[in-house]
């Protein structure tokens, strides 16, 4: 039978549960003391003297006690991390190994700082540009610790003195660079700017801090001026299209007009040797003329008649022939005869090749004739 059933036996503790009534309280305490006791000194305490059992705890609970600090002097230290040791709180050491470590609790006091990792923070606000504008800047800043000590001895909150020092910086790069520049054309100016201004400053707190890089998210007007200067940009860009439209075309023309007054200069260049060789050709075939009008002064005229008049009946057309004898003259026009040459038969070309050189004979003589003439008259 259970002990909790009516009727049942002994209840663990120790009273008889046969009256379901509850359990003696004081016979509990009694064995507890009892037990208590088994831990006190040897024949001298017991329940009845207290002194005895408080003696025979004391050297447990010391020893307990000394095995707690023992373990919480242990820490891990990563090998992305450094530690820093504060003895009685004084700077002891930095531990830059990696590994289990053992320092004493309440002596040493050991901070733990990631050196390794980058941390990142982000800012944004409002401040006057150089053209006394105001530009809504927001950036964010990637840092490292590059030294243990300092992060954790040289000042007091090194993330607030990383903001504060930021907005000072960033103030001071945008104050000295216009809005246009800060917008768009020298953001990256403003960005290495403003890394080196708080480099510099973090550098002169000791902070222990290293900035990686600044970045420009966003840089832009104040919504209530937004969009007039939306205006000033659009008119912008359209200056700057029509200033690479007129570039283009001056490029394009520039070079086809200093072609073309290469191509006149050499032209004229070319002309000018024509007209030297030419005349100079003039002037040699003259003086050899002279020569020969010097031996024989008729015969030369002579021929330089007949060369005139061949010269101009070679860009004859027409020609017109007085017959002796008669008052008729005979017109012979040679171009009509050619061109029926041309466009007939071959035989209408035999023919009127026949008759074009029967025609240029009598022309010959004739003029033959008239030149002997001539020269008659004028011997006598």
């Amino acid at each position: 039978m259970a002990w909790n059933e009516p009727g049942g036996g002994k209840d663990p503790w120790g009273g008889n549960r046969g009256d379901q009534g509850p359990p003696d309280i004081d016979e509990a305490l009694k064995k507890l003391k009892e037990k208590l006791t088994m831990f006190g000194g040897k024949g001298g305490g017991g329940i009845g003297k207290p002194g005895g059992s408080i003696k025979g705890l004391l050297p447990a609970a010391l020893l307990g006690l000394v095995l707690v600090w023992g373990l919480m002097g242990f820490y891990q230290v990563d090998e992305k991390e450094n530690a820093v040791v504060l003895r009685l709180g004084e700077y002891s050491e930095t531990i830059e190994a990696s590994g289990l470590k053992w320092n004493p609790r309440l002596i040493d006091k050991v901070f733990i700082v990631g050196v390794t990792e980058e941390r990142q923070y982000s800012t944004r606000g409002l401040m006057l540009t150089q053209d006394e504008n105001i530009v809504e800047v927001a950036l964010s800043v990637q840092y490292n610790i590059s030294g243990a000590k300092d992060f954790i001895l040289s000042i007091k909150d090194p993330e607030i003195t990383l903001q504060q020092a930021t907005d000072s910086a960033l103030r001071h790069t945008v104050g000295s660079t216009g809005l246009d520049g800060v917008i768009s054309s020298e953001r990256l100016q403003v960005a290495d700017g403003t890394t080196e201004k708080l480099q510099d400053l973090l550098d002169l707190y000791s902070s222990g801090i290293n900035i990686v890089k600044i970045n420009i998210e966003d840089a832009r007007p104040p919504n209530e001026v937004k969009a007039a200067y939306d205006d000033v940009i659009e008119a912008r860009e359209d200056l700057e299209r029509l200033v690479n439209e007129a570039q283009a075309y001056s490029n394009g023309i520039i070079p086809e007009a200093r072609g073309e007054a290469q191509r006149l200069r050499e032209e004229a260049q070319g002309y000018l040797s024509q007209v030297v060789s030419k005349s100079s050709g003039e002037a040699s075939r003259f003086s050899a003329l002279l020569k020969e009008y010097q031996k024989a002064p008729g015969v030369t005229r002579e021929r330089l008649y007949i060369d005139a008049i061949e010269q101009v009946m070679t860009d004859s057309t027409k020609v017109l022939m007085d017959t002796e004898g008669g008052n008729n003259m005979l017109y012979l026009p040679l171009d009509k005869l050619v061109q029926q040459g041309s466009a007939g038969p071959s035989r209408n070309n035999e023919n009127n090749n026949q008759l074009i050189d029967r025609v240029a004979n009598e022309v010959i003589e004739k003029l033959q004739r008239n030149s002997n003439q001539l020269q008659s008259e004028r011997r006598r």
